[in-house]
């Protein structure tokens, strides 16, 4: 990963961000003269990467953690409680903490949820055999079943191979549905029993919420069921940039990649009245 004898080494889970970071190393190296050293590794072998790069002799010096992998890093973290990052901050309970020790202070804050091409959503509104004729109408998970339900009985007409991208079962989807995706089942759980760290137990009051979402995507989808073992994100991705599909499960920091394909979108964060 980093080449440096000295200087700064910040590993990041973005990849997709690499050219900004580094774009941004450049501003604080020329201010500075203190060189930094930008690294990336895809968020489904993050983990990995950062565990052997901090068992180097020039580790990262700056490294990316998130709400789940938080607790696991704890012995390389500095109290960062007294450095102006968290004393700027406009909301400090989103810093991460272990005890009174602030590990980690965001710098970005993401959504995730169900991006939709405008144009062929409304492709659907203006059918006359489509039940729902407005976005405001998609407010819960029987409307949205719905809509995806019809466009995917009309996909033709549509000029859509499906309703929903493929929710491919390779491990560059893990991220999407193994942890955003499941995450919502979870919060709920926390939010339940008023708790902001793992409970001790928690229920399946949620799976069948998250097993109806997810067997929208495969029922309603570009592919097969039977394809799904082999499809890949940037199949899902692909699909979605062409037009092949009106609906896929993705985050904020992908809205560039479409943007820059031209495909008219907009992205629901997920919210209860969806989930539920």
């Amino acid at each position: 990963m980093s080449t440096l004898t000295k200087g700064m080494y910040f590993l990041s889970m973005k990849v997709e961000q690499q050219d900004q970071f580094k774009e941004l190393a450049e501003k604080f190296t020329k201010k500075t003269g203190i060189q930094v050293d930008i690294a990336t590794a895809s968020s489904d072998t993050y983990e990995q990467s950062l565990k052997s790069e901090l068992a180097k002799s020039e580790a990262p010096t700056l490294f990316d953690v998130g709400n789940n992998d938080f607790l696991n890093w704890t012995n390389y973290y500095a109290d960062m409680s007294g450095t102006n990052i968290y004393k700027d901050q406009e909301n400090p309970d989103y810093a991460l903490k272990d005890g009174d020790t602030v590990g980690a202070v965001p710098y970005v804050m993401e959504r995730y949820g169900i991006i939709y091409n405008k144009k062929l959503l409304q492709k659907y509104f203006d059918s006359s055999w489509a039940s729902i004729k407005s976005v405001d109408s998609i407010n819960n998970f029987k409307t949205l079943k719905t809509v995806a339900d019809e466009i995917q009985a009309h996909k033709d007409e549509m000029g859509v191979k499906g309703a929903f991208t493929s929710a491919g079962f390779d491990t560059s989807s893990i991220k999407r549905f193994g942890d955003q995706l499941a995450h919502i089942s979870v919060y709920y759980e926390y939010r339940d029993q008023g708790v902001t760290q793992m409970p001790a137990t928690i229920s399946d009051k949620y799976v069948s919420n998250f097993k109806n979402i997810f067997d929208l995507y495969i029922n309603d989808a570009t592919i097969p069921k039977t394809q799904l073992a082999s499809a890949t994100m940037d199949d899902a991705n692909s699909e979605f940039a062409l037009g092949e599909a009106v609906f896929l499960q993705n985050g904020s920091w992908a809205i560039r990649r479409f943007a820059i394909k031209r495909s008219p979108m907009k992205i629901w964060a997920y919210c209860q009245s969806i989930w539920v």
